[in-house]
């Protein structure tokens, strides 16, 4: 049997895609149960968290359990084969091991070193040994690789190279500066009470918040969480526990917000924050704040962008939604995002009869437009955006509002409404934006000595499990020489009914020495043999060279295994 993972990642997948073939709890353990039903595979794991989704299994054929891993991880995540197949990576025994030491020791995390990636690779190992679908291999690998984590940890500096992802994720919302000194007095709001959440509730707590409130579908843990952080002695915070129905409430008088559940739909849309932004500051968070600072400049809208005038009559867009979010006017690539052919056709229309200067319109013909609007949607189609057609506006820099409130998106898939991204007031880091905030994140020089700690870990994992994999062999062939051993005493004792019991003994020993002496060598040397790369085959040749019976070496395999499910902790 060979160890086989099949997964992707933020490394291989968009964060689209990871967000739609995101498990939940009951999709995860279904899935486990489903791989070991299937034919290639005798043990499964599954690690997901919000940036990977990995199917680890012990199979006997590669190319089938590439093909059975693939289509069960298409089929429990909702995205189809053909389009989850170009994100999918594979690794395959040694490289397979790699990979789990790699990520054990964050190397392969979103944020390098992070070191919660062990908490949710000992949950992995907890749910398959629950569902008895982790045998030898997979629980020595999923162990090993906790150590391998910890040693990692200890022993460098990688701690140093990179954060957790909620520490990760307040240092972008505090934009650079200290956590400590942005989290000061505020109010956090943390959606959630499972790891993640309340890693983020004690972090907020630590950093210096006023009150954190947490919210829960189930009430029971939001108040096991809250009294933890109040009673807990490096945590000690203002903390209290509400209904998931009383979050729009809580959301008017929060400054930060975490969010990480389980649910598949949005938690909080777009329109329920912007509701919330107004309900405390009374503005209009789609764009008011904007243009009070541009008439406060003594700016005076352009007839492309402003809020009122001839220039907007009949325009195809939501001006107040594009207005306020890049600072583009309504001819730029970010008011057209997403619009279909038919509405950019009309957009294009109305910006080349009406939104510029007149009297350039008024020197075109009506082919010539035509042409221009059809180029327009043409280049749409093609590039998948629209091309940047605004006019030379004054070089003056509007600054948006200072955010009124903070939210951080730690869900996969996600919590918050990617368009609150367009809200003034507001400031949101998803994971998404995590992931592009973390590509130029320093690397510590004890990354390199992580490396090595893997690459070290690697071969001596290897070695053990080779020369685990010959040990049933060599007790089978010390079995049979003591059973040859047996049946030779009884035929000499019928021969020589007339030794005594000591003669008897002395004989006896004798000749379990001589096997023990003749064994002792080749079976030692075999075990060194097998330890080492391409050592596989000596077990086979042991079989063969004394005639070993394979249903024996089974035998002693089964009963290896379960002394060691018997010793192993749970």
């Amino acid at each position: 049997m060979s160890l086989l993972v099949v997964g992707l990642s933020h490394r291989s997948a968009p964060v689209s895609v990871l967000e739609r073939a995101a498990l939940n709890a009951d999709a995860q353990v279904k899935l486990v149960q489903d791989t070991v039903a299937a034919e290639p595979a005798t043990e499964a794991a599954v690690l997901a968290t919000c940036n990977r989704i990995e199917l680890y299994a012990d199979v006997d054929k590669f190319h089938a359990g590439v093909a059975e891993l693939s289509t069960l991880l298409a089929q429990h995540s909702g995205v189809g084969l053909d389009e989850l197949t170009p994100y999918l990576y594979v690794h395959y025994e040694d490289r397979a091991v790699h990979h789990l030491f790699s990520v054990a020791c964050g190397l392969d995390s979103m944020v390098v070193g992070e070191g919660q990636i062990l908490g949710q690779i000992k949950d992995s190992l907890a749910r398959a040994q629950e569902l008895h679908t982790a045998g030898r291999l997979l629980n020595d690998l999923f162990q090993q690789a906790l150590r391998v984590g910890k040693r990692a940890h200890s022993e460098t500096g990688i701690d140093r190279a990179g954060q957790s992802l909620v520490t990760f994720g307040l240092e972008q919302l505090a934009v650079g500066g200290a956590v400590e000194e942005w989290a000061a007095g505020r109010r956090a709001l943390v959606i959630g009470a499972g790891s993640m959440s309340s890693l983020a509730a004690a972090t907020l707590a630590r950093a210096g918040v006023a009150e954190v409130v947490v919210a829960n579908r189930t009430f029971e843990r939001a108040e096991r969480l809250a009294r933890i952080l109040t009673e807990g002695d490096d945590t000690a915070v203002s903390a209290r526990a509400v209904p998931m129905a009383a979050v729009p409430d809580e959301l008017t008088r929060a400054d930060v917000v975490v969010s990480c559940t389980g649910a598949t739909g949005l938690v909080l849309t777009a329109e329920s924050v912007a509701q919330a932004v107004e309900g405390r500051t009374g503005g209009d968070a789609a764009g008011t704040a904007d243009d009070g600072a541009r008439a406060s400049a003594g700016t005076a809208p352009s007839p492309a962008t402003g809020t009122a005038g001839a220039a907007e009559e009949n325009c195809p867009l939501d001006l107040a939604a594009v207005q306020g979010s890049t600072g583009f006017s309504v001819h730029g690539e970010a008011a057209v995002a997403g619009l279909d052919a038919a509405t950019l056709e009309q957009h294009g229309a109305w910006v080349a009869g009406g939104a510029v200067d007149r009297r350039e319109t008024a020197r075109r013909s009506p082919e010539t437009d035509a042409e221009l609007i059809t180029a327009l949607a043409a280049t749409a189609a093609s590039v998948g955006r629209i091309p940047e057609l605004r006019r030379p506006e004054p070089v003056a820099v509007i600054p948006r509002p200072a955010p009124a409130l903070f939210l951080l998106d730690l869900a996969m898939p996600r919590d918050i409404d990617a368009a609150v991204h367009r809200l003034a007031g507001v400031r949101l880091v998803d994971i998404e934006s995590l992931a592009d905030a973390s590509a130029d994140a320093p690397m510590a020089a004890d990354v390199d000595q992580v490396r090595r700690i893997v690459s070290d870990e690697v071969a001596a994992f290897g070695a053990a499990q080779r020369a685990a994999h010959i040990t049933p062999t060599v007790v089978a062939l010390r079995t049979m020489a003591a059973d040859v051993v047996a049946g030779e005493i009884a035929r000499l004792d019928g021969r020589l009914p007339g030794l005594d019991e000591r003669q008897r003994g002395e004989i006896r020993q004798a000749v379990h020495r001589v096997v023990d002496k003749l064994l002792h060598a080749p079976t030692v040397r075999v075990k060194q043999l097998a330890a080492e790369p391409g050592g596989a085959g000596y077990a086979d040749a042991l079989r063969t060279l004394f005639d070993l019976d394979p249903e024996t070496v089974a035998a002693v395999s089964r009963a290896v295994d379960s002394t060691d499910e018997k010793d192993r902790p749970a």
